[in-house]
């Protein structure tokens, strides 16, 4: 270090490791593998099995998530999440006895796996990692800051002794109308300590290629109106992780590469106490990592301004993408379709992402509409080259996560009053070669002469009573041919009038046929 504020000795930016090329970095979640792999054969063939599926893809960061407020493996610092089960005992033991009998039997698939795995000697983060690495995969693991799922719950089995133990070292003591409320406060040491003896012992166990700190699970790491005294408590802690990092590269003789997930603007990150420009900046981190938190995939993510913002830095800027999509909080959620994920990365690469981040989108029925298509969106999402030409639609989201105080962001549901004119900025990556139209979805029907749709100026129609793939089958849903000339590539400009009074529930740009599928969230 020179200074507290200076670059590490003999190590500053990573531009000679910045991408060439583009791909995708995949999170798995630390519960996935065990709950789907509940009573498959307990061997490593099976944990090869499950990396098998990412080789030969556009996957090139394979991020395994080790912990919730427990951990996947038999650690010595935390709680693993078999601690207190017993293999012989029943659904309503102890440690499940706070769940009802439908999350009891979820929940024990998950430890149960997990504990027999270990039973059996078989570390599963190990096994992993050598065979990602074997398979050309670049092997990370992920830690998450501040897991508080299931806070409302204090006895739920992922809980850990010491947060149960210690509620002064949470966030708010005063409310607790959010999980987030019971999160960690990191501006106490205690906390900050804890957290570090889990970043030490993944060091010393494990041989990876990269440690990414998931800031955004969930968020909210300092007591409200804190966070800007956090924001170079948060730098210090980066920059004891990294020299952590420093000390496992001398031993095992490779460079290790350190990540972050924080929010998708800039200045909704630095009001949450995340200083990720000035980390990059100095020298701290090989990627980062731009995201939602869960509710909606983000689609117009400032990613233009984050490259300026990281220029000379040669941190690798991923995108991520949540498998949920809708326009808005009140929405019911929706799974993601091959074609709504073509248009999020085809728009984020074409504004300057090096990676597509794909969270939640693991080898289950649930991770898109059609589960049929994860293979190929394996194969497709992290290149523009291999998405031209295809069908891709790019819908209007909304921003879930904002700092205190901070203004929010969504333009839906938007009232449409007689006369008045409605505007959506849609970026649609590269000029479409093909058929294209605008869909719209409202809650209650329009008559074909009462809505006019412009794009950049031009009119656009007839209107068409439609029944493309929607989030809710009983909105009534209509769309309009596009002129060839006016789609454009990047922005583009949506205008709507009505001469009746309704209200917008959904907007997007269409690429193709107007077909797919989006799948409610169970």
């Amino acid at each position: 270090m020179v200074g507290k504020m200076g670059l590490r000795s003999g190590r500053g930016p990573a531009s000679a490791d910045a991408p060439s090329t583009p791909g995708i970095a995949l999170n798995e979640d630390n519960s996935h593998f065990f709950y789907t792999r509940m009573g498959w054969p307990v061997t490593e063939s099976t944990v090869d099995e499950w990396v098998d599926q990412y080789a030969g893809t556009q996957v090139r960061e394979l991020v395994m998530c080790v912990n919730c407020m427990r951990t996947g493996h038999d650690s010595a610092v935390w709680e693993p999440i078999w601690s207190g089960y017993d293999p012989d005992g029943p659904d309503d033991q102890p440690l499940l006895a706070s769940l009802s009998p439908a999350h009891r039997r979820h929940a024990r698939r998950w430890v149960h796996t997990a504990w027999a795995f270990h039973a059996a000697g078989i570390d599963t983060y190990a096994r992993r990692i050598s065979r990602a690495r074997a398979k050309g995969l670049s092997p990370w693991l992920s830690m998450r800051m501040n897991d508080v799922h299931n806070a409302d719950d204090e006895a739920c089995h992922i809980h850990s002794r010491f947060w149960r133990a210690r509620p002064d070292l949470r966030r708010v003591g005063y409310r607790s109308d959010r999980w987030t409320d019971r999160a960690f406060d990191y501006g106490q040491p205690e906390v900050r300590a804890y957290h570090l003896s889990l970043v030490e012992e993944l060091a010393g166990r494990y041989d990876f290629d990269g440690l990414e700190l998931d800031w955004m699970r969930f968020g909210f790491h300092f007591r409200p109106g804190f966070e800007q005294e956090g924001l170079p408590i948060l730098t210090e802690f980066t920059r004891e992780v990294r020299r952590i990092l420093d000390g496992a590269e001398r031993r095992r003789g490779h460079r290790i590469r350190l990540g972050a997930r924080v929010p998708t603007r800039p200045a909704t990150a630095l009001g949450l106490g995340m200083d990720a420009v000035g980390w990059a900046r100095e020298g701290l981190l090989d990627m980062l990592v731009v995201t939602p938190f869960w509710a909606s995939c983000e689609t117009d993510m400032p990613i233009e301004i984050w490259k300026q913002l990281l220029s000379g830095t040669g941190t690798v800027l991923a995108a991520g993408l949540e498998a949920i999509v809708r326009p808005d909080p009140e929405m019911k959620p929706v799974f993601n379709s091959i074609e709504t994920v073509r248009g999020m990365a085809s728009s984020l690469l074409a504004r300057g992402a090096d990676r597509i981040y794909l969270f939640n989108y693991m080898d289950w029925e649930n991770a898109m509409s059609e589960s049929a298509t994860y293979p190929r969106l394996l194969r497709e999402a992290g290149s523009l080259e291999t998405m031209a030409g295809k069908p891709r639609r790019h819908v209007v989201t909304f921003s879930d996560t904002w700092a205190p105080g901070e203004p929010e962001g969504r333009l839906l549901p938007a009232p449409m009053n007689p006369g008045e004119w409605k505007e959506f900025r849609i970026h649609v990556g590269p000029r479409p070669e093909c058929r294209s139209w605008i869909g719209l979805c409202a809650d209650a029907p329009f008559s074909a002469e009462a809505l006019e749709v412009r794009l950049n100026g031009a009119p656009c129609g007839p209107c068409v009573m439609t029944e493309f793939a929607k989030p809710r089958a009983e909105l009534p849903s209509y769309a309009w041919e596009i002129p060839e000339e006016a789609l454009k590539g990047g922005f583009n400009l949506v205008e709507i009038r009505s001469d009746m009074e309704n209200r917008l529930r959904w907007v997007e740009i269409g690429v193709g046929p107007a077909k797919g599928s989006l799948k409610p969230r169970l």
